[in-house]
């Protein structure tokens, strides 16, 4: 964990003030309780997640914002430095800003990446909220060209009873879980680092029969390893007759599960598995105290590459939401020597 020892602050108001600063490592379980209870926390603003990215090579700041002493705010920047091309700071799923005063908590997390941007050479801020409206006070903030959170997702309420969120559901949906039930399909979770294997399997060949990119297998050890000891995360398999035909890992943050990869198997579609096991995790969800079932990327668009998965998604009932997507904020001193940097760099194997 890096960072610098600058300390910003602002008086805001009856006579407090609204400081940005390193948050301490006595202060990590505080921060991630405020990530896990504020409405649009993520999951990758926790520093379970930022650890599990440091033990990917990335480098991780963690800043908070404190009235006086209360931490109400703040982001963990995340950066991946490259040698030779332009270096991007990034905060996924943030910043997560106090409701009083939002602008001049934005302006002092900005003011604290453009420190960092001077010592690590990084040509933009990235944030990603988990907002629905884009406010005034990141006018300067543009549209970034890609996502690294779906800006589209469906949410399942979890508040209601177990048979009203069935009820809720598509008549397919609900036909196709009954259908899983007489089947006699086998649902179970788990955190158990024996299942990583399994559940590769079924990811790496449903990646390979729909052409996506696919993250390697030393990926998901650290992920699973890293969440599983923080009860983060779990993996459900579904079996049929002794055989694993489909596979979920979840993960779980404050209100809010989260479906984040999955992987299934062509053969025995008539036993709907890939049903039993959404239902059950919907269900598994809702006991452990989440409010929400996150399907984690949803689009309305036929020609999308997401929907025939959309498709089944929404058997399920839900809300479509979508957020603003990923916004950059241009520091453009470091871009204008970053591209020097590459022009000479160019010329210079072109004389070679």
């Amino acid at each position: 964990m890096e960072g610098t020892l600058n300390i910003s602050q602002i008086k805001v108001q009856n006579n407090l003030s609204l400081a940005v600063r390193k948050i301490k490592q006595s202060e990590a379980k505080t921060w991630d309780l405020l990530v896990k209870n504020h409405p649009q926390g993520c999951f990758m603003q926790t520093s379970t997640w930022a650890d599990f990215k440091e033990i990917e090579g990335y480098k991780t700041f963690r800043y908070g914002l404190f009235l006086d002493t209360k931490l109400v705010g703040g982001c963990i920047y995340y950066l991946y430095p490259h040698s030779e091309k332009a270096n991007l700071l990034f905060t996924p799923g943030g910043p997560i800003l106090p409701e009083n005063q939002p602008e001049i908590a934005i302006e002092l997390l900005l003011e604290q990446a453009k420190i960092i941007a001077q010592k690590y050479g990084t040509i933009a801020l990235r944030i990603e909220p988990l907002w629905t409206e884009k406010p005034d006070y990141i006018k300067g903030f543009v549209r970034a060209p890609v996502d690294l959170l779906p800006c589209e997702t469906l949410l399942i309420d979890l508040r209601p009873n177990i048979d009203e969120i069935l009820a809720a559901m598509k008549p397919k949906g609900r036909y196709n879980i009954r259908l899983s039930q007489r089947h006699g399909v086998k649902v179970n979770f788990s955190n158990d680092d024996q299942n990583i294997p399994k559940f590769y399997d079924l990811f790496w060949e449903t990646v390979e029969r729909q052409k996506f990119f696919a993250e390697p297998y030393g990926f998901f050890i650290n992920l699973c390893q890293t969440l599983f000891k923080a009860e983060m995360a779990e993996i459900g398999l579904a079996t049929w007759k002794g055989e694993i035909l489909g596979a979920i890992l979840i993960v779980y943050c404050g209100h809010t599960a989260t479906y984040l990869y999955g992987g299934s198997r062509l053969i025995h579609k008539q036993v709907m598995a890939n049903y039993a096991l959404h239902w059950q995790a919907i269900q598994r969800a809702k006991n452990r105290g989440c409010q929400f079932y996150d399907f984690y990327g949803f689009t309305s668009n036929p020609e999308h590459d997401y929907a025939k998965f959309s498709k089944f998604k929404s058997q399920f009932g839900g809300k479509h939401i979508k957020t603003i997507g990923a916004h950059d904020y241009f520091f453009y001193d470091q871009l204008a020597d970053t591209l020097i940097t590459l022009f000479q760099n160019l010329a210079g194997n072109q004389n070679e």
